[in-house]
C-alpha cells in the first residue's frame, strides 16, 4: 500500500469522497457503517487511496474518534 503520511487532507477526503462501488455506492466514506468497514478489514481493503481511506475510517470508528470529522462535515453541508 502507498505511504500517504500524516496528511490532514485525508480527513477532508474521508468527509467529501463517496464510496464508488458496492452496497453503499454513493455514501460518503465517513458515513459508512462500521459493519461494512469491518467486512473490508476481514476481507482486505482495496488498493491505493480508496483502501487507505477505508482503513483510516475503520480505525477512526474503532477508536471512537469520529468527533474529529464533525467540524469538516459541517463545512460539507
Amino acid at each position: 500500500m502507498e505511504n500517504f503520511g500524516s496528511d490532514p487532507q485525508i480527513l477532508v477526503d474521508l468527509v467529501k469522497m463517496r464510496m464508488p462501488f458496492g452496497k453503499y455506492k454513493g455514501t460518503f466514506i465517513s458515513d459508512l457503517p462500521v459493519s461494512y468497514l469491518e467486512w473490508f478489514q476481514r476481507e482486505g481493503f482495496p488498493p491505493a487511496k480508496l483502501g487507505m481511506l477505508l482503513a483510516t475510517m475503520y480505525e477512526i470508528k474503532l477508536n471512537g474518534l469520529e468527533y474529529l470529522l464533525t467540524p469538516i462535515k459541517k463545512l460539507r453541508k
